[in-house]
């Protein structure tokens, strides 16, 4: 039996951006009280707070934030990276900015993180559901953010050795080379453990910590889309 559980969040534990389900939420919460349970997700702990709440953060044993380059446990922070993208690297954001035909702009489109930047044609400031919802599916027919990572890392992997990587529903997540969510393993070198994440393929933030537990003497993954596969993968481990 696995005596470690790793989610990710948007996607994962809550819909992209969104507040945990309530009746998930007490579900999880007896979850957490029973079994080791830790976070990985490339958004920021303030973020993380909102959509899953003060209770949830208090029960889990640590919140690997921005991709682990913020870390966090029973609400202190315990480890942050001072790495900032290079400017370069900003403004040719800025100009991909300019140039996709994607519509809608809503503002906050290159959000400088803890050790990483999030990326985002459409932007974060006050995006409805329904906005959220025309990019990903724009996204899924032009697959823009996959082009704008490859042409990215293309560019920039080697000279500033920072890498792409498509997150979320609408954005990319930018970090330093093995700075992504694979660091995240050197913590779990022992027990068995399983991670659960929605960006599991190659290109996804859930790819490189999912190649790094594989790697590893009992360790799994598993490819959920949402709490109701969560609830049903772990029905045996709640009680």
């Amino acid at each position: 039996m696995p005596n470690k559980f790793i989610f990710d969040v948007d996607g994962t534990l809550t819909p992209s951006r969104a507040k945990i389900n309530p009746e998930f939420e007490k579900w999880f919460l007896d979850f957490c009280s029973r079994n080791e349970v830790y976070l990985a997700t490339g958004s920021d702990y303030d973020k993380t707070l909102e959509q899953l709440g003060k209770d949830v953060m208090m029960a889990v044993k640590r919140s690997y934030n921005c991709s682990g380059n913020s870390v966090w446990a029973t609400g202190i922070e315990i480890y942050k990276s001072d790495w900032r993208l290079n400017e370069d690297c900003v403004f040719w954001l800025e100009k991909v900015l300019e140039q996709s035909k994607f519509p809608l702009r809503v503002g906050n489109h290159i959000e400088h993180r803890t050790g990483t930047c999030n990326f985002s044609i459409p932007g974060r400031n006050m995006l409805t559901q329904a906005e959220r919802q025309m990019y990903v599916e724009w996204d899924n027919d032009t697959g823009e953010r996959e082009k704008i990572a490859l042409m990215f890392n293309d560019l920039f992997k080697e000279k500033y050795n920072c890498v792409a990587l498509v997150a979320g529903e609408t954005g990319l997540d930018i970090m330093q080379v093995g700075c992504d969510k694979s660091q995240i393993a050197k913590d779990f070198a022992y027990g068995e453990v399983v991670f659960f994440g929605d960006m599991m393929e190659p290109g996804g933030n859930d790819y490189p910590l999912k190649l790094a537990l594989e790697d590893k003497n009992n360790q799994s993954v598993q490819i959920t889309k949402g709490f109701n596969e969560v609830m049903n993968y772990l029905g045996e481990y709640a009680y």
